[in-house]
């Protein structure tokens, strides 16, 4: 077992917080970046659910992908599971990636769970925002969340035009 990949779409762009020895762009497809997540502690509470981001089915994704040094494997996996996994929601999936020079490699993404009582479906970019705006956890509010990642994902040269507009429409 050698190095291994880690498909970054959301805040493991600007936040991975293990180490890695490379990061590159990378496509996945059959998956899209979408705030299809309910937040009840970090972006949100139960009263007033936030929103952030999960991989959901369809279209395709320019995240980051880091390749892991295959000793830290044990550390990293552990590490990953206890930040993506604390409720269930996602599903830990080794998936083909598309690396910006045209090499494949599997990598470990997370899926948003639709069978999950936290997955909150196909929003549109009107009520996307509406959940956003307001919404504030044990992390900050929801607003800073999605206006981070779109800053990154800019800053990286990636467009991800329906979060850009979500974002806009915060801001109204």
């Amino acid at each position: 077992m050698g190095d291994f990949w880690v498909f970054g779409y959301g805040s493991l762009i600007w936040r991975p917080g293990f180490d890695y020895v490379e990061a590159r762009r990378a496509r996945l497809h059959g998956y899209r970046r979408a705030l299809c997540i309910y937040s009840f502690v970090h972006r949100g509470t139960p009263d007033r659910p936030g929103l952030v981001l999960g991989l959901d089915r369809g279209g395709s994704c320019v995240g980051m992908a880091f390749r892991v040094e295959h000793t830290a494997r044990e550390q990293v996996i552990a590490y990953l599971r206890e930040r993506e996994q604390v409720t269930g929601v996602y599903l830990e999936r080794m998936l083909p990636v598309r690396l910006e020079d045209g090499a494949r490699a599997d990598a470990i993404a997370y899926v948003a769970d639709r069978g999950h009582s936290q997955y909150a479906g196909a929003l549109d970019e009107t009520a996307a925002a509406a959940m956003v705006r307001g919404a504030s956890g044990h992390s900050g509010p929801n607003e800073d969340y999605v206006a981070n990642t779109v800053r990154h994902l800019q800053a990286l040269g990636i467009r991800d035009h329906w979060l850009e507009e979500v974002d806009r429409r915060i801001a109204r």
